[in-house]
């Protein structure tokens, strides 16, 4: 019970294999939120690879046992800030693999605040990257921010940030935090765009109806999330599911 109450999925840190070629690693909590309450998320790394190299989307902190596993399955090549609260971490990552190109949503840098010091390229299109022929790149775009999600092809894995949230009740530590994500829509089983966010997309409600049917067209066996339970397999039916308020 003490493990469920951390709020974490451990071990911690460490590489998991999902399916060939694809990993996660699991991370620490961060606290995010108004000044009060501050909500604990759990933290969530995908790992992509693409022939020899690495796609690392939403960095958690590289230690020296994550480092070591990271470099003996590939090499890092592309590092992924998914949207604009996705990136603190970048800039080890950036330091320990000065090789690897740092890919960004945009406001990015309008929200590090000068912690993202160093060149990178923006993720402003759905394609023309050199990922292309394995990942498939999806804009979506909202007045607070833009998410880009991605799509392994071989494996039918789609890596989702912030468009799903998902916290299990048990992992929770107080009963008002249990009814914070019950009031946000993000409670599993049934975890979904968290209600604040979807108010930012209110004004492009079509356009994101067509990213979801986009990702739904892809026909995803399986849905990695960046916070709370993943969905290892009908990802589909989950995204089905989680979007049912905007598709039916």
């Amino acid at each position: 019970m003490r493990a469920q109450a951390s709020g974490t999925y451990p071990p911690l840190n460490r590489l998991k294999p999902v399916c060939p070629d694809v990993w996660i690693v699991d991370g620490p909590l961060i606290h995010f939120g108004l000044p009060w309450p501050k909500m604990p998320f759990p933290t969530r790394m995908t790992v992509m690879r693409v022939g020899e190299e690495l796609f690392i989307h939403s960095p958690t902190p590289l230690v020296s046992e994550l480092r070591a596993q990271i470099e003996a399955i590939g090499r890092p090549r592309w590092i992924i800030g998914p949207n604009r609260l996705h990136y603190w971490w970048i800039p080890e990552w950036r330091a320990a693999f000065p090789h690897a190109s740092v890919y960004l949503a945009p406001r990015i840098e309008e929200q590090a605040r000068g912690r993202i010091d160093f060149d990178h390229f923006i993720l402003d299109r759905d394609g023309g990257y050199p990922w292309d022929a394995d990942i498939a790149t999806l804009r979506v775009t909202g007045s607070y921010m833009t998410e880009v999600d991605f799509f392994h092809r071989p494996s039918r894995t789609l890596v989702l940030t912030d468009l799903i949230e998902n916290f299990e009740p048990d992992k929770l530590h107080s009963w008002f935090m249990r009814l914070l994500i019950r009031l946000g829509g993000v409670q599993d089983p049934d975890g979904q765009m968290p209600r604040d966010m979807r108010r930012t997309f209110s004004a492009r409600r079509p356009q994101l109806k067509e990213a979801v049917e986009t990702m739904l067209s892809w026909n995803p066996e399986r849905v990695i999330l960046a916070h709370g339970r993943w969905y290892e397999h009908g990802g589909a039916a989950e995204l089905r599911r989680a979007f049912r308020w905007l598709l039916d």
